[in-house]
């Protein structure tokens, strides 16, 4: 089972990456780039503190800090505890494949997958009832995650079990929130 399912992801891996033309590897090279998003992130603060009192929005802005903290840890752990290698650094198939980034650390599962997909969770719970259009942020981590396929560096089983990470971890950080810390701050309003 868990042969037939590597061979899957090896294959449907070569398959997409093989997809990529030239033309567009300057654009996925950006998406997958964090630095890119940096005016999003700037974006979701400016949301928070424009949509909820200060001190609330600082709390929430904390909540957003442990939560990439958690999601970097867990990550990292997983990453060096399960040693998968790269796509772009495994012999029988990097020949293959298209290779745009050439990370030399683990593949399993994807950094780029967890967070992009725990951050944007938690500040659309956050947001979701004070915005009607925040579904749109989720934007960021599909192409973010993608591109990780796109550039060589990540299996698809590395991206949906990033994503599968990431879902629950942004939604254990609401609940916790909600839970412990929206409780003992006098002017935020659990939702």
């Amino acid at each position: 089972m868990l042969e037939k399912l590597l061979k899957w992801d090896r294959d449907t891996f070569v398959y997409l990456n093989g997809l990529g033309i030239e033309t567009y590897d300057t654009f996925w090279a950006t998406v997958t780039n964090i630095a890119t998003w940096i005016p999003l992130f700037l974006f979701f603060l400016i949301l928070l503190f424009a949509k909820f009192p200060k001190k609330e929005a600082f709390y929430k802005f904390l909540t957003l800090l442990g939560l990439a903290l958690f999601i970097t840890a867990i990550t990292h752990w997983t990453k060096i505890s399960v040693a998968r290698l790269r796509p772009n650094n495994t012999e029988e198939i990097n020949t293959l494949i298209r290779i745009l980034k050439s990370p030399t650390d683990y593949s399993f599962f994807s950094g780029h997958a967890s967070s992009s997909f725990s951050i944007t969770v938690l500040v659309f719970l956050f947001l979701r009832s004070r915005i009607k259009w925040g579904l749109i942020f989720f934007i960021w981590p599909i192409l973010f995650s993608l591109s990780r396929i796109y550039v060589g560096v990540h299996y698809p089983i590395d991206i949906i079990v990033g994503a599968i990470v990431g879902l629950l971890s942004g939604w254990m950080f609401y609940w916790l929130y909600n839970r412990f810390i929206a409780p003992g701050s006098a002017s935020a309003h659990p939702e």
